[in-house]
Formats: structure tokens, C-alpha cells, sequence
């Protein structure tokens, strides 16, 4: 099963990202954009501004673990 890490950035206020997983990435920022996501409900719409898919799961759970680290969210803004 592919999953897809993604990083969503506020279109309301573009210093705000939010990182998740999902294996439907379409319908994850609809729900995203739709305020059923409590986290993100605040700074909609959303945006996707990166994505990247993986065949492993347990790859991708630990990438997106490593972006939500400080170390990965500066790799993610500096590199992605």
C-alpha cells in the first residue's frame, strides 16, 4: 500500500505547516480544508506544499516522525 507523507502550508497565514500521513492525500487536505481536522481547523485553507510517496509504511511513519523533529522541520524548510 502506498502512503504519502505531506506538508500542508496556511494559505491564511503562510508561516503555519502542519506534516501528516495519509494514503489519500486528496482527500486528507479536503478534510483538512473542511475543519474536521482540529489541529488545522484554525489556519484553512490549506495548500499542499510538498508530498512523497513510499511503498514502505514503516519508512514513511518514520519520515514523517523525522520531520516533525526540529532537525527534519529545518530540512523540510530549507530543502523541501
Amino acid at each position: 500500500m502506498q502512503k504519502y507523507v505531506y506538508i500542508l502550508q496556511s494559505e491564511l497565514d503562510t508561516s503555519h505547516y502542519y506534516t501528516g500521513i495519509t494514503d489519500k492525500i486528496e482527500e486528507r487536505l479536503a478534510k483538512h480544508n473542511s475543519g474536521a481536522v482540529k489541529h488545522t481547523a484554525k489556519f484553512r485553507p490549506w495548500r499542499i506544499k510538498t508530498y512523497i510517496g513510499f511503498s514502505n509504511v514503516g519508512q514513511a511513519v518514520e519520515f514523517e516522525k523525522y520531520l516533525k523533529s526540529s532537525s527534519g522541520r529545518a530540512f523540510a524548510k530549507k530543502r523541501l
